[in-house]
């Protein structure tokens, strides 16, 4: 227990990266997924701009690296990183990798949250003189804004998980130093610790997710 207050700094320097590891991972893969899942819901048969090679293109990529481990795919990542000239270490590489594995995931959680919009609602709009984007824009993703919050804040816990594992090949963070200072040198105080914080962070996102999606809802 004593190793836990010798570590206190290093527990808040490394609860604000995993915030940041994670807050970095659902700003740039959220915004990419809620790209890849809108465009895979447009592209479907009988959706707004039906395209069968393009959806086809886009279920086989999203089909191919939402299996993948999270843990394999950032080693597997590695390689190629550092072929583009970035270091395949640090905080950096950690939110690529965490980028990569969460777009796709966030691109099927958006596709299925919108398939709960009614297609009444985007027929009339379209029946009114709206353009496809502007159906997209002004429509489709207001209408389905509260799941769609529901369905980020699964994502953002999935994400807080990565920023844990990631710790092993890379980045900082509470699992870096669970790691470190607790399956290494045999501490179990200092492992549970990081696990307490990991929840800590997970509950209040998950809470304040729920809080904002029943604001929305009643609307």
């Amino acid at each position: 227990m004593d190793r836990v207050f010798e570590l206190q700094d290093q527990f808040v320097s490394d609860f604000f990266v995993t915030l940041y590891l994670a807050g970095a991972g659902l700003l740039v893969g959220g915004f990419f997924g809620l790209v890849i899942g809108t465009l895979l819901y447009v592209t479907r048969r009988g959706g707004i701009w039906p395209n069968a090679f393009v959806n086809a293109v886009l279920n086989f990529v999203v089909n191919f690296f939402r299996p993948i481990p999270f843990i394999l795919l950032a080693i597997a990542l590695q390689p190629f990183v550092r072929d583009l000239g970035i270091r395949a270490i640090g905080n950096g590489f950690a939110i690529i990798a965490i980028v990569v594995a969460s777009m796709f995931g966030i691109g099927r959680i958006v596709e299925q949250n919108l398939v709960s919009v009614q297609p009444g609602v985007l027929e009339a709009a379209r029946a009114m003189g709206a353009s496809r984007l502007r159906v997209v824009l002004t429509v489709l993703l207001p209408e389905a804004f509260g799941p769609l919050i529901l369905g980020f804040t699964f994502a953002v816990v999935a994400i807080v998980d990565m920023t844990a594992v990631v710790g092993v090949v890379a980045g900082d963070g509470l699992g870096n130093l669970a790691l470190t200072y607790g399956l290494r040198q045999f501490n179990p105080w200092v492992t549970w610790t990081a696990i307490f914080l990991v929840i800590l962070i997970v509950q209040v996102l998950q809470f304040a997710g729920n809080a904002w999606a029943r604001k929305v809802l009643r609307r």
